[in-house]
Parts: C-alpha cells; sequence; structure tokens
C-alpha cells in the first residue's frame, strides 16, 4: 500500500508539465535611435554637410566603456573618496542587507520544491488513579510510553504554485540587486558631484579674496591721493563700500566650503570632521573630456539599474499571479512517517515496535472560489501597476539622459563665452587702473572695471563648476560602464 501511494504521488509530480498563470515577456518598449541632444553628434553630422568633407572627429569618451569614469579627472584624491563611499557609505549598507534579505527569502522558496523533513522524539512517564483504574494494584496503574518517528511531506506541484513562487522570489532578489547598484551610481555620483562642488567654492573663494585683494589696494590708491588733496571722501567712500561688500561674499562662500566638506565625510561613512584637514588645501577643477558618447536609447535602457529592477518587479508580480491561478486548483500533498514505539526504551526499533504511514492529501478550496479570484484580481492589478511603473522608469531615465545631455553640451559653450568675459574683464581693470594713477580716468571707471572683473571670474568659476557636475551628470544618467560592486548570490545567480 505505501509503495503503490508512494508510486502515485510520483506519477503525479511527473506530469506536472506547466504553470498556470501568464509567463513573463519583456515589454517591447519603443525608443528613438538615438538621442536627440547629442549635440557632439549632431555638431560632427553639421560639419560633415557644411565641408562635403567626412571629417575625421576626435574619439569621444564613452560611459560604458569607462567602467570608473571618476579616474580619468586623474585627482587621486576623489578616486579614494570614491572607493571609501563604496565600502563604507550606510545606505549601501542598508541596500546590502536588503539584498542579503531577497536572498534569504529566495532559499526559502526554492526548499519548498522539495520534501520536508522533520523528526520528532517523546517519552512519557504516567500513573492512573485508583479512581480511574478501581481494584488495579498501584504498580500496575504506572505506565511508560516512548516514540521516535521521522515525518516527511511534500506538495506535489502540479500547477506551477511553487514554482510560481520561486520565479517571483529570484525576480525580487533580482530588483534588490539592481537597487544596491542604483543605489552605488547614486552614491559615486553624489560623491564626484561635492567633490567638484567643493573646487568650485574654493575657486570662488580664491576669485573674491584675490579681487578683495586687489580691491584693497585701489582703496590704498584713493586713500592716497585724498591725503595729497587730490581726491574726495565721496571716492573713499565708494572704494570702500566696492571692498566691503566683496569681503561680504567671503563669509557665505567659506560655509558653503565647510558644508561640502562635512557631506563628503558623511558620504564615505565618518563623522563630518574628518576630511577638513585633508580637503583643505586648495586643488584646480577637474578636466573634462571633450565630448561624451551617450550611445543609444537601447543601450541606456540596458544599463540603467533603475529601468533593470522595475522590469525585475514586473516580473515577480507577473509570477505572482501564477501563485495566486494556482489556487483554483487541488493541492496535492505526499507524506509520511515511519518511527518506533515501544513502553521500554529497550524495545525501541525492534522488530514489531516499528509504525508507519503513508498518505496523498488533497487540499482545494472550490468552496472559497470567491476569495481566490479576489486575490487572483489583486495580483493582476498588481502586475499591471508594475508594467506602468516599469514603462514611466523607461521614460525617466530617458528624460534624464535627454537633460543631462543639453546641460553639458550647453554648459561647455557658456564656458567658453565666460573665459574670454574673466579674460577681458581682468585687462580692463588692469588697464583702468593704469589710467587712474595717470590722472586719464576717473575713479568711477576703477571701480566698475573692478566690480566687472569681479562678477566676470566668478560667473566663469561657477560655470567651470557646473560644466563639470553636468559631466558627473551625464555619466550617471547613462548609468554605463559602473563598476558592480554587488556580491552577485549563488541562489540569484542560479536561474
Amino acid at each position: 500500500m505505501v509503495i503503490r501511494t508512494l508510486t502515485l504521488g510520483v506519477a503525479a509530480a511527473l506530469l506536472a508539465a506547466c504553470a498556470v498563470g501568464p509567463d513573463y515577456v519583456r515589454p517591447n518598449i519603443d525608443t528613438p535611435a538615438k538621442f536627440a541632444r547629442d549635440e557632439a553628434a549632431a555638431d560632427a553630422r553639421a560639419a560633415d554637410v557644411a565641408t562635403g568633407v567626412e571629417q575625421e572627429a576626435a574619439p569621444a569618451a564613452s560611459p560604458q566603456a569607462d567602467a570608473e569614469f571618476w579616474r580619468s579627472f586623474n585627482d587621486p584624491l576623489l578616486t579614494r573618496l570614491v572607493e571609501e563611499s563604496l565600502a563604507a557609505n550606510h545606505d549601501l549598507r542598508i541596500a546590502l542587507a536588503n539584498y542579503d534579505r531577497a536572498n534569504a527569502l529566495l532559499r526559502n522558496a526554492k526548499l519548498d520544491r522539495f520534501p520536508t523533513v522533520t523528526a520528532s522524539a517523546t517519552g512519557s512517564d504516567s500513573r492512573a488513579s485508583a479512581d480511574q483504574a478501581p481494584g488495579v494494584s498501584r504498580a500496575d496503574r504506572d505506565g511508560e510510553s516512548y516514540n521516535v518517528q521521522a515525518d516527511v511531506s511534500w506538495e506535489l506541484d502540479l500547477y506551477g504554485r511553487v514554482r510560481r513562487g520561486v520565479e517571483s522570489s529570484r525576480a525580487e532578489a533580482w530588483a534588490a540587486a539592481s537597487d544596491l547598484d542604483a543605489l552605488q551610481v547614486a552614491i559615486v555620483g553624489e560623491v564626484a558631484r561635492s567633490y567638484v562642488e567643493l573646487r568650485g567654492f574654493q575657486e570662488r573663494l580664491r576669485v573674491a579674496r584675490e579681487n578683495s585683494g586687489n580691491q584693497r589696494e585701489t582703496l590704498r590708491l584713493v586713500n592716497a591721493r585724498f591725503d595729497a588733496g587730490r581726491g574726495t571722501e565721496f571716492d573713499t567712500s565708494r572704494a570702500r563700500a566696492q571692498l566691503e561688500a566683496t569681503l561680504s561674499r567671503v563669509p557665505a562662500l567659506e560655509a558653503q566650503v565647510a558644508v561640502t566638506m562635512h557631506r563628503l565625510a558623511v558620504l564615505t561613512g565618518q563623522t563630518p570632521d574628518a576630511l577638513i584637514a585633508e580637503l583643505t588645501p586648495v586643488q584646480p577643477l577637474p578636466a573634462l573630456p571633450a565630448r561624451l558618447d551617450p550611445g543609444s536609447p537601447g543601450d541606456l535602457l540596458r544599463h540603467r539599474p533603475d529601468v533593470i529592477a522595475a522590469e525585475h518587479r514586473l516580473h515577480a508580480a507577473t509570477a505572482r499571479i501564477g501563485v495566486a491561478t494556482a489556487d483554483l486548483f487541488p493541492r496535492f500533498t505526499l507524506g509520511g512517517l515511519i518511527g518506533s514505539q515501544a513502553i521500554d526504551t529497550s524495545s525501541l526499533f525492534e522488530r514489531d515496535s516499528e509504525t508507519r504511514l503513508a498518505f496523498l492529501g488533497i487540499d482545494w478550496s472550490f468552496l472559497d472560489i470567491g476569495r481566490v479570484r479576489a486575490r487572483i484580481a489583486a495580483a493582476d492589478a498588481e502586475a499591471a501597476g508594475e508594467l506602468a511603473r516599469y514603462q514611466q522608469s523607461v521614460l525617466l531615465a530617458l528624460e534624464d539622459t535627454e537633460n543631462a545631455l543639453v546641460r553639458y553640451a550647453r554648459a561647455r559653450v557658456e564656458d567658453q563665452h565666460l573665459a574670454q568675459a574673466a579674460t577681458d574683464s581682468a585687462t580692463a581693470a588692469r588697464l583702468a587702473r593704469v589710467r587712474y594713477e595717470a590722472g586719464a580716468a576717473d575713479l568711477f571707471e576703477v571701480l566698475d572695471a573692478e566690480r566687472t572683473r569681479l562678477n566676470a571670474e566668478e560667473a566663469f568659476a561657477d560655470a567651470r563648476t557646473r560644466s563639470a557636475s553636468s559631466a558627473v551628470a551625464l555619466y550617471k544618467a547613462l548609468a554605463g560602464g559602473w563598476p558592480t560592486r554587488v556580491p552577485v548570490r549563488e541562489d540569484v545567480a542560479a536561474r
């Protein structure tokens, strides 16, 4: 009888060749062949058309080919800060814990495919009362019982409920891995952006201090002319007012420098004061590549971890429809036990003390079909929501990249104009002072030239900072070639 029951269960398991519910199919997303705001490619095509000659363009830096883009900035300190953030950032540690949790849940789901085996043992020593056993001697009212057994239970996955559950858990684990990837991109981008901003604030601080030095020299000249009887108190007041206005910029910039240092320290998992001494020495802004090759939108969607995570969650939600649908059908469980029972420990495991049981259980919710169909409808709605979320993540990724491309391209053009403006304004300020000292110009011309120089040089420093930040933002938007520091677990890798 036991053999017949086991044979029936195994045969039923072998017949389980399909799983109910929809099979996951990657959604078709229409994407453009190229980015509309790929300014470098557009400029190259325009040059070819204008000249009628095929131009040999300088090679573009490709984020997809650059595994660790920050190294191209040739700044060892930036590289070290990025490495420290990847190793010690607390947000990454939280994401890694979530990833480990998803892997543990996947292991638990995979174990449902195999029989569950438990073992138990009991021993008892009892005595019945005289009322319970009247006329029986005290010694005969005592009794002992010992039982040792192993139990086996195995759900026969005829309709794929267990398999769909494993499929869903595996997709959730991959989504957690992609979330960790996405957070790495975000943290590295934040470190690089903060570092660039720090150097930009320091450059603007240098400009303000240098201009205040020039204006202090102008005030000294005005005071000397006033003392010699060739100036007026009005000129002195104007020169002093402009100096004080320039000096007023210094505290705000010093505060921004300090705040950015604190941000970098926390991003690398340290206390806010940890990097002050190391970051205080001024260094120039990182050099930028001439242009960046963004690749195609199709490449982008294959690299963006947030898009990949959204797709895995859609896959998981689709598999959960199958889990819910399987409740429409009976659930078969094959079970059994084998053990030994005796009234004395010395009699355990003897031939006549053996016990055994084999059974095939059927559990079917056909009388509760309304609740089952409600769960299926809920799973369908969840999958529809995840599909919309995936489609939205695609659009946001494309938007993010188009915005980063146009900002980077326009920032480079702005750089060129402001660089020339800063050079010309410095020349004009120098000539104005020469003319003032020679008596060929009044003080207003000098002050106006110095104010223009300060504004132009500060605007140029700010533009250079935004150019470097926009390059970082473009790398972040493309998310290509970023180092994969996610330790892919064996459970996830085994599809």
